[in-house]
């Protein structure tokens, strides 16, 4: 048939071309912001618990869901998390001590300067949420993917970013204990019942992972879905005892702005102290990057299941509004940042 005799689609064909078409533009968009489409979800929770939040009954059922989802999410780190990372974790210490120098000891301490400031600068209501995010370890997959892309030392990333959540297990409740006993949000004892209830499920998955490590691995879309699905679950019940306490009558619109304003200074004190660090203590550029991405980021992945069990259910909504807008914020700019990487070392392959 030739060019010519080809009919016109039909409208149905037009509506589907049009839809396909707005559909790739949207996905476009969302690709060139650099837009996490699961914070997006996340974010969905949100609002299905401001509008719909769990009462009665239904909240006492989504507590129980949510106790089980945490020991599952950590279970599922334990399971996940070879004992070749665990042991790597040990090795290149002095990239490793940079890393956890910037997570457990720079952000705290700024953080909890930032907590500190007026409440014309730092809402008084988000300030535990700010201290929060301080104390929680590195990501792992993001700082991993970021240094790939960046051509660092990835397996460094790797040790790196695994060290730091399993230290995390332990470090994040009590330090959020110490730095936040002051205003009554939990207490040293309770702290210590924390780091059992999450270093258990953590254990046990380590212990089990001779047996279903190999399952884990074969099935890692199933487990993302449980995994991401458990934090959704979180994130709603968080919300929904936060909506039910007046959440929304605690902050408004200039207070997140300003939280946006706090979120990127926040992040670029870090990436400025971790680039000058590696840049001081004369690093590789390979390790420059690992140390770079590992030391500036926050875990959102292990930052909710901590979230609903450090806070009260009526606070653990607010203490996550910083770490997720932290989150998407770490993400846009470390993906300029990771791509600047990769053209200076395309360019020294080139030149050099």
């Amino acid at each position: 048939m030739s060019k010519a005799s080809v009919p016109p689609p039909s409208g149905e064909g037009n509506r589907e071309a049009v839809g396909a078409g707005r559909k790739a533009q949207t996905g476009g968009i969302l690709s060139r912001l650099k837009i996490d489409t699961y914070l997006l979800l996340i974010v969905s929770m949100v609002i299905a618990a401001s509008f719909l939040p769990a009462r009665g009954e239904a909240a006492v059922g989504f507590g129980w869901a949510t106790k089980v989802a945490i020991g599952l999410v950590f279970f599922l780190h334990g399971a996940r998390l070879s004992r070749v990372a665990v042991v790597g974790g040990l090795t290149h210490w002095r990239l490793h001590l940079v890393v956890l120098g910037a997570t457990y000891l720079l952000f705290p301490l700024l953080c909890l300067g930032i907590a500190a400031l007026p409440a014309w600068i730092t809402p008084p209501a988000l300030a535990g949420g700010i201290v929060f995010l301080g104390c929680l370890p590195s990501t792992i997959q993001s700082s991993i993917g970021f240094t790939v892309i960046a051509r660092g030392n990835v397996a460094a990333a790797v040790a790196a970013a695994s060290a730091s959540n399993l230290l995390g297990i332990v470090l994040t409740p009590i330090l959020v204990g110490l730095l936040l006993h002051a205003k009554g949000a939990i207490s040293p004892g309770s702290a210590w019942a924390i780091v059992l209830q999450l270093l258990f499920p953590f254990v046990a998955g380590q212990l089990l992972r001779r047996w279903i490590g190999s399952w884990v691995s074969a099935h890692a879309k199933l487990v993302q879905i449980v995994d991401r699905g458990s934090i959704l679950l979180v994130v709603y019940t968080a919300f929904s005892s936060a909506v039910v306490g007046g959440v929304w009558s605690q902050i408004g619109a200039m207070d997140l702005a300003r939280l946006l304003v706090i979120c990127s200074a926040l992040l670029a004190a870090a990436l400025t102290t971790t680039f000058l660090a590696a840049r001081t203590l004369r690093f590789a550029t390979p390790d420059e990057i690992a140390i770079v991405f590992c030391g500036s980021k926050k875990s959102l992945a292990s930052g909710v299941p901590m979230a609903g069990v450090l806070f009260p259910a009526a606070t653990a909504g607010l203490a996550l509004l910083p770490l997720m807008l932290f989150h998407q914020i770490q993400l846009m700019a470390c993906a300029v940042i990771a791509q600047r990487y990769a053209k200076r070392a395309d360019l020294d392959a080139v030149t050099g």
